[in-house]
């Protein structure tokens, strides 16, 4: 069975609720160890006496989450491998560069 939407919106506006688009380009649900990535995704908002709840409707996929601290040690061990420097001075440089992995080796190589 078919429903009209506006006689959908008209229903819904007698029991006091308020539905609207949202023009999305991509949802993504972050959890511990993945993200669940939506792409062009429909999402309507819907508001029933202060109370907000989004429906996500669209086609999902998920990707590993990657562990920002064993990143961080990769790039700690890239630049004492390129500079000769100990854990601490790349660590140092990392921290002075905004995280910038060649602005740190170039400080370094110039010390």
């Amino acid at each position: 069975m078919k429903i009209n939407p506006k006689q959908l919106e008209k229903i819904a506006k007698q029991m006091g609720m308020q539905a609207s688009e949202i023009a999305a380009e991509q949802v993504i649900i972050r959890t511990a160890d993945k993200d669940i990535i939506i792409n062009s995704p429909q999402v309507t908002r819907l508001n029933m006496m202060g109370q907000e709840t989004y429906q996500v409707v669209g086609q999902a996929h998920a990707e590993a989450r990657k562990n920002p601290e064993a990143l961080r040690q990769a790039d700690v061990s890239l630049i004492m491998q390129q500079t000769g420097a100990s854990k601490e001075q790349a660590e140092a440089a990392l921290a002075g560069c905004n995280s910038d992995i060649a602005e740190a080796i170039l400080r370094l190589k110039k010390s």
